[in-house]
């Protein structure tokens, strides 16, 4: 009697078991988020907020954030990528500038009203003041020359009329990626060390296809897991929408298609380089200045002294196809050409440089360049597609903001617009799958 008990319970213990995988198998997100950057994060935090927990975030690197990443470089914590809080002291507050404040993040006023009294003339083609000007409202800006970047979302750019004219460099050990986990703890699990331990985000997970099924749609990633969900939310870039990283199946329409490659993604690279001791000017007024980089105009940053005190650091900017061309040659031909420049710039005698960094987006195949920009010819409906679902799979991104497109802002406030129209549809059942954009 005692086995029979026995055999008895092992069975029930056994049915339960599969009971409990089968449970496992069949449950399914309502949304799967693809990317943990800004984008993706705020979109499933709003969505978490309007009562949608049931989601997954599929992150293809070892971390969130995105393109907002801090690294080490010579002892010091810099940003590879987003650095700026840009839109400060305006009429209107921005968000991401609340998100530091609350931080309590270490930020310093960039201060550019001295640009064209220190810009070096053996180093340009024109006049010191043109250069100047054209170089850093335009190119420094949006990564791409003025004569590829339309009008129509930059005269007058929403960000400055909007938030403010100020620029804050973030310079802080805990990294400008600080504010995305910000927002991630508000909805997802962290240990007493504040990490993220929430079973909901899975990284190291590349999605390479997604398909619509009768139910939902079908996620699968680079190590062979399939995930079902009832929505999918893509926050990938547009560089990377454009490399068919993921496959859509079936193609996504002509429309959408078109959208995507009408925009640009843009390269920004930021070049930091360490000397054994300062020799670049110092004091008001002469914290940026220009040289000049093979054929284009570089934007050369002396003053990181307040930033990184003692440091004798220098910050170069190089855009569009300089960076292209930079990424393709190894960091000791770059080193040279800057250390050319320099010597040009302020004497012969100058040290060579210690240490090098050159982040490399646009060969990263996860990012494929910086942020996106507006070219010429693109209106809003074209805005209107590029963040237009196409059945059950939505898009969200900073290039998917209508007017802070390529700023951090435009990234946060982009993830929650496209959460707002899938919970219209989640909740409201306010879906459209058959339609399309008008004059489609």
């Amino acid at each position: 009697m005692v086995a029979n008990v026995a055999v008895l319970l092992v069975m029930v213990a056994i049915s339960s078991l599969f009971i409990s995988k089968a449970v496992a198998v069949e449950a399914k997100p309502t949304v799967i988020i693809v990317g943990a950057g800004m984008s993706g994060i705020s979109a499933a935090k709003r969505l978490s907020d309007a009562g949608i927990k049931d989601i997954l975030i599929l992150e293809a690197t070892d971390r969130i954030g995105g393109r907002i990443h801090k690294t080490n470089f010579a002892g010091l914590s810099v940003e590879m990528g987003a650095n700026w809080v840009e839109g400060v002291n305006g009429k209107e507050v921005n968000p991401i500038w609340t998100m530091v404040n609350k931080l309590k993040l270490k930020t310093y006023f960039s201060d550019y009203e001295n640009l064209t009294a220190n810009t070096y003339k053996q180093a340009v083609p024109s006049t010191p003041i043109e250069m100047s000007i054209d170089y850093y409202k335009y190119d420094y800006e949006f990564a791409e020359p003025p004569r590829v970047t339309s009008l129509l979302n930059t005269e007058p750019l929403p960000t400055f009329s909007n938030f403010g004219e100020d620029l804050y460099f973030v310079a802080d050990p805990r990294g400008y990626e600080s504010v995305v986990h910000l927002v991630a703890q508000e909805f997802l699990q962290v240990d007493k060390s504040g990490v993220i331990t929430d079973p909901r985000l899975k990284l190291n997970k590349a999605v390479i296809e997604i398909r619509h099924s009768r139910s939902g749609v079908i996620v699968k990633t680079e190590d062979g897991s399939v995930y079902r969900a009832g929505y999918v939310m893509v926050s990938a870039s547009v560089g990377v929408l454009q490399t068919n990283l993921i496959n859509f199946e079936p193609d996504l329409p002509t429309w959408k298609i078109m959208a995507i490659y009408q925009f640009d993604m843009g390269i920004y690279t930021k070049i930091f380089l360490k000397f054994p001791y300062k020799f670049w000017p110092s004091g008001n007024g002469t914290e940026f200045f220009l040289g000049r980089l093979k054929a284009s105009v570089s934007h050369a940053r002396g003053q990181l002294e307040r930033e990184y005190p003692g440091a004798n650091a220098l910050l170069v900017t190089v855009t569009d196809d300089e960076s292209r061309r930079i990424e393709q040659q190894p960091d000791s031909e770059t080193k040279a050409e800057v250390m050319q420049v320099l010597r040009d710039m302020f004497g012969k005698n100058i040290p060579e440089v210690t240490d090098i960094l050159v982040p490399k987006w646009w060969s990263n195949r996860f990012y494929k360049g910086t942020f996106s920009n507006w070219p010429i010819g693109v209106t809003r409906y074209e805005y209107d597609q590029i963040r237009a679902p196409v059945g059950r799979i939505y898009f969200t991104g900073e290039h998917t903001s209508e007017h802070y497109n390529g700023y951090v802002h435009g990234a946060y406030l982009a993830g929650i617009d496209s959460a707002d129209m899938l919970i219209k549809c989640v909740k409201g059942r306010m879906c459209k799958y058959d339609v399309m954009p008008k004059g489609t």
